[in-house]
């Protein structure tokens, strides 16, 4: 996303309340090209999981985060190792690129690798992994960022994906795992919401500039919306045909509880920044995959927006559908922003989310909330298991 963070956090965000939008171009939203007709006649026999090493591991402790800026101190491993979790998900800016080098990619990678809490994590703890936009190489890119092919095969190395995984074979690096034994299985999901994306839709600002814009609202205490709007185009997609036909099959799965991580919010509506309210036919078209799939037990896990909240949608949906924001791991923003669903307090200081699960039968309970970066606990809430499942 492109918005401005507090006490000289990312530069790609300053830029924007300095400067007039500059806004990619279409974004190309076709096929992957490069994938050979057998990768994809092997993916549609959809097996139940991507592989991974801890696949047979019961997950009663999960936690996730995003948004860890490699050149800042991130002393938010400490609690998060403190928690000895069975999981650990990263939704996405794991890395601040910025860039079309790769070269200049790799050494920041390298320089994520090197810190003594990341590499603790990384010994002790089961990870998966998705991008957001700063990983995938530029402020809020999408599918025409040039450089794309070249980040998606440097993602993967450095996330240590099997030379002979699906993934390597997707266009982009989405990925679904299934953790645990029946009556306890957790489905963790990761679309790719770059790759194939479509353009943002600029706010329309009758000829003024965002900068501007914003900083009168600020002064007059007002929440400050992103620069964007829904793109109205039936066409555009935040995934693109060939990964949603995926995604369906993915709800085909049995599973008990499905962890869908998204790199940016799912519920959170009228932000203005970068989320899958921007693209009303794809959000609605999630709701009803769910809907017409029967799929029990889906938790929404996001992060992007630079502070932490629960978000709560239970109007025209399956049943009523949460979304726990977690961002970032080292990043902060303080300025007020919309959500029509926010559930919660805005928990603004750095933070990592986390899930706990109480296997019990039909008496399973979710326990989830946000902690910070000095191990306190900001937000907690308990949701019976049973709650998150499509009416008759």
């Amino acid at each position: 996303m492109a918005k401005k963070r507090q006490q000289g956090h990312d530069p790609g965000r300053r830029r924007l309340l300095e400067q007039s939008l500059a806004l990619a171009g279409t974004a190309v939203v076709g096929g992957f090209a490069g994938n050979p007709a057998a990768a994809q006649q092997a993916e549609a026999a959809s097996p139940v999981s991507d592989p991974h090493p801890a696949l047979g591991r019961r997950l009663s402790r999960i936690a996730f985060g995003c948004c860890a800026d490699q050149d800042r101190p991130q002393p938010v491993w400490d609690p998060v190792l403190a928690r000895q979790n069975d999981l650990f998900i990263f939704l996405g800016d794991n890395i601040y690129a910025d860039t079309r080098d790769v070269g200049v990619m790799k050494a920041k990678y390298a320089k994520l690798a090197a810190i003594p809490g990341f590499k603790r994590l990384r010994a002790t703890t089961p990870l998966v992994a998705m991008w957001d936009d700063h990983d995938f190489g530029e402020n809020d890119a999408g599918g025409d960022y040039p450089m794309k092919e070249a980040s998606r095969r440097i993602f993967l190395d450095f996330w240590a994906e099997p030379a002979d995984s699906p993934r390597r074979d997707r266009d982009g690096i989405y990925a679904s795992y299934v953790f645990g034994q029946p009556g306890a299985r957790v489905q963790v999901i990761l679309p790719d919401l770059r790759f194939n994306r479509t353009a943002m839709t600029p706010m329309p600002l009758a000829g003024a500039e965002y900068e501007a814009w914003g900083q009168k609202r600020v002064a007059a205490g007002l929440p400050l919306p992103g620069p964007y709007v829904r793109n109205p185009d039936h066409g555009a997609t935040m995934l693109g045909e060939r990964q949603w036909k995926w995604l369906v099959r993915q709800f085909d799965v049995p599973a008990e509880l499905r962890l869908f991580g998204s790199s940016v919010q799912v519920l959170a509506d009228a932000t203005g920044w970068e989320a899958w309210a921007n693209f009303a036919r794809d959000q609605d078209r999630l709701f009803d995959v769910i809907r017409r799939k029967r799929a029990n037990g889906v938790l929404f896990l996001s992060g992007d927006i630079h502070y932490a909240e629960l978000s709560k949608l239970d109007v025209n949906v399956p049943y009523p559908l949460w979304d726990l924001t977690s961002s970032g791991l080292t990043e902060e923003w303080r300025v007020p922003t919309p959500n029509a669903n926010r559930a919660s307090e805005v928990i603004a200081d750095a933070n990592f989310g986390w899930i706990d699960v109480d296997w019990r039968g039909e008496a399973t309970t979710l326990a989830f909330g946000i902690t910070d970066a000095t191990g306190r606990e900001r937000l907690s809430f308990r949701l019976p298991l049973a709650e998150l499942a499509v009416r008759a």
